[in-house]
């Protein structure tokens, strides 16, 4: 179906990538298509957004990321997307959303037609990809078998436990510095769509896997989004991996034997199996 193509991910040998331009209404964003070298029959399609703090990331810090997404078994379009304080909220959503319903409606390009059709992100790309699930419900856009939400950022507040403890404060942080870039003025974290955390309707979402790690600043934010989408009758899936993880520098680092990244393909492969149609 795709035949391997360099340069190959330096992170897994497995896995290889090309670059993969997709159209998001005017604009075109240029990502980059990773799939393994032996691409399953029933491999799905996976939309990845990099991480970062809404004013920063790149597809190539978000490699070790899509790498892994391909190591469970999946082809994965990764994308960039307009950055925060030019493209301040809901700049870089509109873009991703209207990239997620292109590829949707192309979907046959790379994967079966019958094939499941994911979201995925960490940190700030975690973010968009759980906007991403609400808007495709919202607007009756595509259907979506998953979203995979690696540490993302859901509470603009940064008061959880978790992030306390990291003495990683919202004076002067890059997280807070990344939340006011994103938002623009404070009554944007009121959206759903902003910060998904304070999101009052979750019923009717994709299926969610959650991965954060012990000693993660946002594991709080994590587990809690987790716990209100189990209440609201979202099948979710939550997968806190034991420290020390080095989250979030993981992040940029390649999913080796032992690594949290190794730990969450595994959680993620899990997660393919499933989501498959039946």
């Amino acid at each position: 179906m795709l035949a391997p193509s360099v340069p190959e991910s330096r992170y897994r040998r497995a896995v290889f990538w090309r670059e993969q331009s997709v159209q998001a209404g005017r604009d075109k964003l240029a990502g980059r298509l990773y799939a393994p070298a032996a691409v399953p029959d029933e491999a799905g399609l996976v939309v990845h957004l990099h991480g970062g703090t809404f004013d920063s990331g790149s597809l190539a810090s978000g490699e070790a990321v899509a790498t892994t997404l391909a190591e469970a078994g999946a082809i994965v379009i990764s994308l960039p997307y307009p950055l925060a304080p030019a493209n301040p909220f809901p700049q870089a959503l509109e873009a991703s959303y209207a990239a997620l319903e292109k590829i949707a409606r192309d979907k046959a390009r790379w994967v079966g037609k019958s094939a499941p059709l994911y979201v995925a992100g960490e940190e700030a790309g975690g973010n968009l990809a759980a906007a991403l699930a609400m808007m495709a419900r919202d607007r009756h856009g595509p259907a979506l078998a998953g979203q995979i939400l690696f540490s993302p950022m859901l509470d603009s507040c940064l008061g959880t436990y978790s992030f306390r403890n990291a003495e990683a404060g919202p004076v002067g942080c890059r997280w807070a510095d990344g939340w006011h870039a994103y938002l623009g003025s404070p009554e944007k974290a009121a959206h759903p769509y902003a910060a998904p955390v304070n999101a009052v309707r979750l019923t009717g979402l994709a299926p969610a896997l959650i991965v954060t790690a012990e000693d993660d600043l946002l594991r709080d934010e994590s587990i809690n989004y987790a716990h209100r989408l189990k209440a609201a009758g979202v099948d979710t899936t939550i997968r806190v991996v034991g420290g020390p993880s080095r989250w979030p520098d993981a992040f940029a680092e390649g999913p080796c034997d032992g690594t949290c990244l190794c730990a969450a393909c595994h959680h993620v492969s899990e997660f393919f199996t499933a989501t498959a149609p039946s």
